[in-house]
């Protein structure tokens, strides 16, 4: 069987050796690469080419879902685990969503952790075993509502103005027009938090228009 290589990004250096210890003490899997930066990590993914991402879900500055939308920027496809102490359902939807293969609790047993790599290489989604129900709740009829009503209600009143300007199919810059707001490359006036929480409570409407990043929204002051 072909050695699965691993990266791994986490910035509490104990669980980050750790594990790297364990993972590098069998024969079918290969630490690559190991880092506490954000920074780092789309260098060391285009120099180690690792076949699995292991990602903190709280990675500083912006959060590990933040880093693996930039690292899909930067021409990431494989799968990634979320490593994390979150039980939330919310969190596990997020992650999902942002296209993420597991997700994963850091109290998980060792060999759950590298049975669930190996499975990730086989194109399975693999999730904690405390989450497994969670997962089957958000798979039920009418779950998927009810986690954009969620995420709905952590946006501030801007940010739904934003959000319901794009579910009628205005471009980005109709909207900076009716919302007095300018272009710019940052929402600098919408919560980091919030960000990807608009992409994922937006309406998916055909043919609504897009947040395009030459194009993001900034309040302004």
């Amino acid at each position: 069987m072909k050695t699965v290589r691993v990266m791994l990004v986490d910035d509490h250096t104990l669980f980050r050796k750790g594990l790297a210890e364990l993972l590098h003490g069998r024969d079918d899997i290969e630490v690559v690469a190991a880092t506490a930066g954000a920074t780092e990590a789309a260098r060391l993914m285009q120099e180690t080419k690792p076949d699995v991402l292991l990602l903190d879900l709280n990675l500083p500055p912006h959060g590990g879902l933040a880093l693996l939308r930039t690292l899909q920027d930067y021409g990431w496809s494989g799968p990634t685990l979320i490593l994390t102490v979150s039980d939330s359902e919310d969190d596990l939807a997020n992650a999902l969503h942002a296209g993420a293969r597991g997700y994963l609790l850091k109290d998980m047993e060792p060999e759950d952790v590298t049975d669930a790599i190996l499975r990730a290489v086989r194109g399975e989604t693999v999730v904690a075993p405390a989450m497994t129900m969670k997962l089957v709740d958000l798979l039920q009829p009418g779950r998927q509502n009810k986690t954009k009503e969620n995420l709905l209600r952590q946006l501030t009143e801007r940010e739904r103005e934003i959000l319901d300007h794009l579910a009628r199919g205005m471009s980005n810059k109709a909207i900076a027009r009716a919302l007095d707001i300018s272009l710019v490359r940052t929402w600098a006036g919408v919560s980091d938090g919030c960000r990807e929480n608009m992409s994922a409570a937006a309406p998916d409407t055909s043919g609504a228009a897009k947040l395009v990043p030459s194009e993001e929204l900034k309040l302004s002051v």
